[in-house]
């Protein structure tokens, strides 16, 4: 067993510092990201999170948002073939899922696929990385945050007969003025995160059993609806429809990753990262495969259009009867709460990483000696989601997210394969099979996937991406901690 609060050994030492490169390919060596484990301004983490826990993150920020929100924006895209959307979206994320369980298990430190890319390919690299993932996170707890309304206002009026109007839960362009709901449901878990990574992790394990008992009771009802007629017309769109479907909804599988963000908070990481990532894909695949399929059995595919709230709908035609509807409606509140709780928790560790780089302000590196946790970092980039998820369309969120995650997750496909040939006797707790032949494959599915979205997504990530290199050059370049001191990979060597 590791020492709770120790950080996690590497086996071998790291190259010279030489090796490591200079300016933008600058490297940070894998022994210091490591023996900076946890460490931030005025305080530490701390190691609380078990394997269970840490499963319980990656399904709380997973499960839910394809389901419960996205399926209404992917039927009209595939048909029927939805299914086979999830699975190509799965596939994808399957092999992305097995290079990210070995370099959790390698690089157990906060920064997820942000700190592999440093390691492996260079600064300005890494950079890129964690601008996507600012993208993958933080606009998808915005995305998530937007669905929540539509379930928030679905169980009002099953329970009380009002909803929210329009105006006050309905972001600009979508017939409202301000989603005050979306802004509610992050306010809300910015209380919880504030509280500890522990505390929140008890609460997020609650939330998670009733979406799973939720999406369960979904499909024992909707098979009692089912129509195989609907499945008559099962590729309508064509080949075309189903890739594009499979690139949103590779968003439903954002979140897989989140356990890797945790590296400096888990009690044994590079035993418990690797396991909990894998085992929680194998759960959110299959509910997603097994609800798509019942719920587009029970209502034809053209119906789906413009719901996001399907399932709740379907419930309601299915039984003829609203309390079933309220009931779903009522597990998804809590299920996309749990979504935007772990996702946000995910995306204020990877600015925590980038902070103690020195590739962002200090402000998001300092950690309450109370409890632990990045109290400015949390309340600020709360702030920020809670304010775009009120005032973005959900429909552009979903896309923009989805382009920013493939991307990073080819990265990481990458680093595996880097890390391979550069460090060949590093202590790896988990190894991909095949060699290098499955990173190849994820790299290809996520830019397959990448390509099928429209040219307008492409548009919006050109922009973020030159927002985000203005913004390295402006700052992050010269503040760099590698760039003031560049022997500091020296200096952990010699320590060990």
């Amino acid at each position: 067993m590791l020492d709770q609060g120790a950080a996690p050994p590497v086996a071998t030492p790291p190259p010279s510092p030489g090796r490591n490169g200079t300016g933008v390919m600058r490297r940070k060596p894998v022994e210091l990201l490591v023996s900076e484990g946890g460490k931030g301004e005025g305080g530490s983490l701390r190691r609380t999170l078990s394997m269970w826990q840490l499963t319980m993150i990656s399904i709380g920020a997973t499960l839910g948002t394809g389901i419960f929100v996205v399926l209404g924006e992917a039927v009209p895209k595939a048909g029927p073939a939805v299914t086979i959307s999830f699975v190509i979206a799965g596939l994808t994320a399957l092999f992305s899922a097995l290079s990210y369980a070995e370099l959790a298990g390698s690089i157990p430190v906060a920064g997820s696929s942000y700190s592999y890319a440093y390691a492996t390919m260079g600064e300005l690299i890494a950079w890129v990385c964690g601008w996507c993932l600012v993208l993958e996170y933080g606009v998808s707890v915005a995305a998530v945050a937007v669905g929540w309304g539509e379930y928030l206002n679905e169980l009002l009026d099953g329970t009380f007969g009002f909803t929210i109007p329009d105006a006050l839960s309905a972001p600009p362009g979508d017939g409202g003025i301000f989603n005050l709901p979306a802004l509610i449901v992050v306010l809300l878990a910015m209380v919880f995160l504030l509280g500890g990574a522990r505390e929140s992790a008890r609460i997020n394990t609650i939330m998670v059993a009733i979406k799973i008992g939720a999406l369960l009771l979904f499909c024992v009802i909707g098979f009692m609806g089912f129509k195989s007629g609907n499945y008559e017309d099962f590729m309508p769109l064509g080949m075309a429809g189903v890739s594009a479907a499979g690139a949103t909804l590779f968003f439903s599988y954002i979140g897989f990753d989140a356990a890797s963000t945790a590296g400096e908070e888990a009690k044994n990481p590079q035993r418990d990262l690797p396991r909990a990532i894998m085992l929680s894909l194998i759960i959110v695949t299959a509910l997603y495969v097994l609800v798509a399929a019942v719920a587009v059995g029970a209502q034809d595919w053209e119906a789906f259009e413009g719901s996001e709230a399907a399932l709740a709908g379907i419930m309601k035609d299915v039984t003829g009867q609203a309390f079933w509807g309220t009931l779903l409606a009522a597990g998804a509140v809590i299920a996309i709460a749990s979504v935007v709780l772990t996702v946000l928790y995910g995306q204020t560790r990877i600015l925590f990483a980038m902070s103690r780089d020195g590739l962002v302000p200090k402000a998001f590196s300092k950690v309450s000696s109370r409890t632990g946790t990045p109290r400015v970092n949390t309340v600020i980039v709360s702030l920020f989601c809670g304010v775009l998820a009120a005032a973005i369309p959900l429909g552009k969120l979903v896309e923009a997210t989805s382009i920013g995650t493939l991307f990073a997750f080819a990265l990481v496909n990458v680093a595996v394969v880097i890390l391979r040939v550069r460090r060949p006797d590093m202590n790896r707790t988990f190894r991909v099979p095949l060699g290098p032949v499955f990173p190849v494959l994820g790299f290809a599915f996520c830019a397959y996937n990448m390509f099928s979205l429209d040219t307008a997504t492409w548009v919006v990530f050109g922009i973020w991406m030159a927002a985000g290199l203005v913004f390295y050059f402006g700052y992050g370049f010269r503040r760099s901690r590698l760039a003031k001191n560049p022997g500091a990979g020296a200096s952990v060597t010699a320590e060990k």
